[in-house]
This record gives C-alpha cells, structure tokens and sequence, in this order.
C-alpha cells in the first residue's frame, strides 16, 4: 500500500523526511507505555552483595515494588515462571542450576567420604586411623573439597546474571512494533514534474 503525499515542496519533502524517523520513534514509544509494563526483579540486599565464590545458601527475590521477598529454592525453580520469554535469562538459570546440581553431588560425596572413613576407623578392636583403604578415602574427600572451590565460584553469578537480564531485556511486543510501524519503502517520485515524498508499509 502506498500514500502519496499531495504536491509538497522539494524543501518541506527533505524536512518532512528528517522529522520521520523521530515521528515513528515517539509513536512506538507512545505505543509502549500504553501496554502494561513488565516488574522488575530485585534481590534482597544480602544476595545483591553475593561475589564469587560466596555462600550457596538460596536466593531471595521481589516482584515490583514490593519488599516481601521470596525464597527462589535451591535450583532457582521459584524464579523460572517469572523468565518466561526471555531465553538469555533462563540459560542462565539452566547454568545456575546445573551447578547446583553439582554442588549438591560433591556434598553427597564429601559427606559419604567422612562417614566412611569414620567406619573405617571404628571397624576393628583396635582403631586404624591411615591405612590403605582410608588413604582412598581421604583422597576423595580431598579432591571432593577441591572441587567445590570450582563449583561454587562462579554459581551464584549465573543467577545474578538471570535476573540481570531479564530486567535489561525489552519486551518482544517493542520490537514487533517498531518493525510494523517502520516503512518498508521511503524515496520520492514525481509524477507531475514537482517532487513528492512516497512512503509505502507492507501490512502483515
């Protein structure tokens, strides 16, 4: 579809031209804020202070404006309703969980490891605190805590990030505006000898 403007001059054309993007811009934006806006995520201020390697108790959130933050369970599952949409925010909570998952594991472990080696010890009449079998032993829980120093470093960030980017992150709707508002064809044509400025839009 086509809208030809009616016998402009060449000058009101080229400033007419210059003023349109700023007149779809306003527009779109105008569009925007009649729509419902979406609520922002906020921590609690203890987890805002979170840094590498901190601790790996769960996070609390807020919707909004409230204050009555919420417990995100141990996976961050609590928090994912609230994502939806948004796949940059949610494969950083994928990544949140899976190191969970592998903290959990390695917890599993070093805890297995104590409660055998602390068998070990009382299996016999008389207590053996290092032989062959407790070497073993002391070496998984040793490699156990080993790894939970790589595990946890960079956990808690994965879900800080999440929320980071889901509260950056534009509504899908934004953009599906601009690019409906937005002409497929601007130029100028003139079929009776004097410049007209021709805008065209593909309606989907």
């Amino acid at each position: 579809m086509s809208h030809f403007l009616p016998q402009a001059p060449a000058s009101r054309s080229r400033r007419f031209t210059f003023l349109l993007p700023f007149l779809l811009f306003f527009g779109a934006a105008h569009a925007q804020n009649a729509q419902p806006s979406k609520s922002i995520i906020t921590l609690s201020p203890e987890d805002k202070d979170r840094d590498l390697g901190g601790e790996q108790s769960n996070f609390y959130f807020a919707v909004g404006k409230s204050t009555d933050y919420q417990n995100a369970g141990f996976f961050g599952q609590r928090l994912r309703p609230y994502l939806a949409g948004n796949s940059a925010a949610l494969g950083y909570l994928n990544s949140y969980r899976r190191q969970k998952a592998l903290f959990l594991g390695e917890r599993l472990v070093f805890a297995g490891s104590v409660g055998f080696y602390a068998q070990q010890v009382l299996a016999g009449d008389a207590k053996v605190y290092f032989n062959d079998k407790q070497k073993v032993i002391v070496g998984v829980a040793a490699a156990s805590l080993l790894a939970n120093i790589f595990i946890s470093r960079n956990t808690n960030q994965h879900f800080k990030r999440a929320v980071e980017e889901y509260n950056s992150g534009l509504p899908t709707s934004y953009h599906n505006l601009l690019r409906r508002l937005s002409p497929t064809a601007v130029g100028f044509t003139a079929p009776t000898g004097r410049p007209q400025l021709a805008i065209r839009w593909s309606l989907h």
